[in-house]
């Protein structure tokens, strides 16, 4: 289980023109590969009428699953600069079509190439790239007397504080880093003299966008 990656959440499309050429980018979030097939499958009848839809994907934590396919552009001029992409960037579960219109100008072996890896990564920008993170949820309970001391804790090593409760007691809801987790548990035994009321939530993966945590 991968403790961090990179991945897009939302689906987004960017286009660029070089000499003419109209590129198109299409950028969405796949977690099979059925479902890139189908995405690409989808793009290409929309655009039908385009001259090429190049495609690559990479799914899997390692990356196990890498496709690409050139669709009529000059063998490695295409394909294999938008998976570049995905791998410079170690983006995971992420389908990329590549919709081209011929303008009329070719544009080389070397332009094809830069044409289709700057059109993927314009994409990529466009569709948003989201740090994924596996957390630990915490619901910390203490006295009023050792609540300093924990929030304390919890801001000055960067854990991130979800939400504060104030009952008869005070409780932190904390997000901890998969492999923090011990260390901070222990952390919070030690400093409240093992007076602190502790739940552990089951571990789930997180990014913020725009300030709001989306489970993943």
């Amino acid at each position: 289980m991968l403790e961090q990656y990179k991945t897009v959440l939302e689906q987004g499309q960017q286009e660029i023109v070089e000499k003419k050429s109209r590129f198109i980018a299409t950028v969405r979030p796949v977690k099979t590969e059925e479902e890139a097939k189908s995405f690409i499958e989808e793009i290409k009848k929309i655009y039908w009428n385009a001259t090429h839809n190049v495609f690559a994907y990479q799914i899997g934590e390692r990356n196990e699953i890498q496709r690409f396919s050139d669709d009529g552009e000059p063998q490695g001029t295409a394909g294999m600069p938008v998976l570049d992409v995905l791998q410079r960037e170690d983006i995971k579960n992420t389908a990329i079509v590549v919709t081209r219109y011929f303008g009329g100008t070719l544009l080389g072996t070397g332009g094809l190439v830069r044409a289709y890896g700057k059109s993927a990564k314009e994409g990529l920008l466009k569709a948003g790239i989201a740090e994924v993170i596996l957390y630990k949820k915490f619901q910390i309970t203490v006295s009023y007397t050792d609540s300093g001391k924990v929030q304390y804790e919890i801001l000055q090593n960067g854990y991130e504080l979800y939400d504060t409760l104030y009952t008869e007691n005070v409780t932190y809801i904390v997000l901890v880093k998969f492999g923090q987790g011990d260390i901070f548990l222990n952390k919070m035994i030690e400093i409240t003299g093992n007076r602190a009321e502790i739940k552990e939530d089951t571990p789930f993966y997180g990014a913020w966008i725009n300030g709001k945590l989306n489970c993943i």
